[in-house]
């Protein structure tokens, strides 16, 4: 597998280079340079496939020769041991389940397969590595999770102080060992430039080998294409041959990106749905065809959602050779305030007893307004992010009183480990200096 930098100012590197590196020199993001369709054998028969079946022949058209057969199917296997299930909420409308993993959000999937690939490529080398990670909520909870007692990898999670849910707090601030947690007075841009920053000063990169485990990783971007062609599948295994359209709610747009990658490994979509909370940066971008970030981001029900500059928007324009017109045709853009998306919650709740956490709700309302607009019959695919409990307050305000997964509740009680830092660079790197 051979990736290029989309500043194009770098040089093309290997696969294990792109994961540790995680950041280009040129301050570009890792694309790989061809993609092979999955012949139609696999599609014809993709329904008879199990997700693990289906992660590794995704893996393996992209990866290559980069990972043995034998060991990426055994990596695939082990990193995803969780369903991805697709439930009927509504006639033809299906809400695609991402949060059956160990932190209960579609980052596990991620963070998952990035720690077995790392931990791949790290056996033989025997380094010590340093990921650093900006979470907006539960990116922190499932690095964490996935990198947990992980051999020669040290993890530190920046968040956004104030601005992240109990429960996702507890996740990334409670397990100690080779996690640790900086509560940052800011944004999540302000982690995210801080981590940016840290790859790019020679300083630091000279005497810490440094990784990310952000969606800016190409591999986070692999897995997530996993539950793109699984979802299809389960779709077929119902008999249903219907045009078939989804539903992101979306932040940094990395979960998109790897949506545009299964789609360009020959997935049948018609069309996909980019909904956003009011930091509606891409949307805008699709109606008036001009970029403009918003700062600081504004702070929302769907706080994971709350980016005012995707850091993989320039993947997502790349994947579709930066022609505006192209990306139009195949994906639409709609964002939602905090009450319209507070109706949506209810509304679900109230006809089919569904409970929708809010970034749910922001993809739900997004399908409906496209599928709204269509004469014919489709199905559509709404995607939950994360569990509801993860957003318990604003849930159980709208909907009332809602149970608790046990592995979540006990997070609760325990005690939250963080170290508190500014938004200067000067007192970030400094931090690194003095603790890596």
């Amino acid at each position: 597998m051979k990736l290029y930098s989309t500043n194009h100012q770098s040089p093309d590197v290997d696969l294990a280079e792109a994961v540790f590196r995680g950041l280009p020199p040129d301050n570009g993001l890792y694309m790989p340079t061809e993609f092979t369709k999955l012949p139609q054998s696999f599609w014809d028969n993709v329904h008879n496939l199990s997700l693990q079946e289906i992660a590794f022949e995704v893996s393996h058209a992209l990866i290559g020769a980069d990972v043995p057969s034998e060991d990426l199917r055994r990596l695939v296997n082990n990193a995803i041991d969780f369903p991805a299930p697709i439930v009927e909420v509504e006639t033809n409308t299906y809400c695609l389940e991402l949060f059956h993993g160990p932190s209960m959000a579609f980052k596990d999937f991620g963070a998952r397969f990035m720690a077995a690939l790392m931990s791949y490529f790290l056996q033989k080398s025997q380094k010590q590595i340093h990921i650093l990670v900006a979470t907006s909520g539960d990116t922190g909870g499932a690095v964490a999770q996935g990198f947990y007692k992980t051999s020669n990898i040290d993890v530190t999670i920046l968040y956004p102080s104030g601005k992240v849910s109990d429960i996702q707090e507890k996740q990334l601030t409670t397990l100690g060992e080779n996690v640790r947690a900086l509560e940052v007075n800011g944004t999540f841009d302000d982690c995210q430039k801080l981590v940016k920053q840290a790859f790019l000063d020679k300083e630091l990169t000279a005497k810490f080998d440094l990784a990310s485990a952000n969606s800016i990783n190409i591999a986070r971007l692999i897995p997530q294409a996993f539950y793109y062609v699984n979802a299809y599948a389960q779709l077929k295994k119902q008999g249903s041959d219907l045009p078939v359209i989804m539903a992101v709610p979306s932040g940094n747009f990395g979960n998109l990106s790897a949506g545009i990658i299964a789609w360009k490994l020959g997935l049948p979509v018609d069309k996909f749905i980019a909904a956003t909370n009011v930091n509606n940066v891409v949307p805008a971008y699709l109606k008036s065809g001009i970029y403009e970030p918003i700062s600081p981001s504004l702070s929302t029900i769907s706080n994971a959602m709350d980016v005012g500059n995707p850091s993989n928007f320039p993947r997502m324009k790349a994947l579709l050779d930066n022609d505006l017109e192209t990306l139009r045709a195949l994906v639409v853009g709609y964002f939602y305030d905090d009450e319209t998306t507070k109706i949506a919650m209810k509304d679900v709740f109230d006809r089919t007893g569904y409970v929708m956490c809010p970034h749910t709700a922001v993809a739900y309302l997004g399908l409906k307004a496209y599928t709204n607009t269509l004469t014919k019959q489709v199905n559509g695919v709404f995607f939950s992010t994360a569990h509801y409990a993860k957003f318990l307050d604003v849930v159980e305000e709208v909907v009332g009183k809602q149970s608790i997964p046990e592995r979540l509740e006990v997070l609760l009680s325990k005690e939250k480990q963080a170290t508190a830092m500014t938004t200067e660079f000067a007192d970030f790197k400094a931090w690194l200096m003095n603790n890596l």
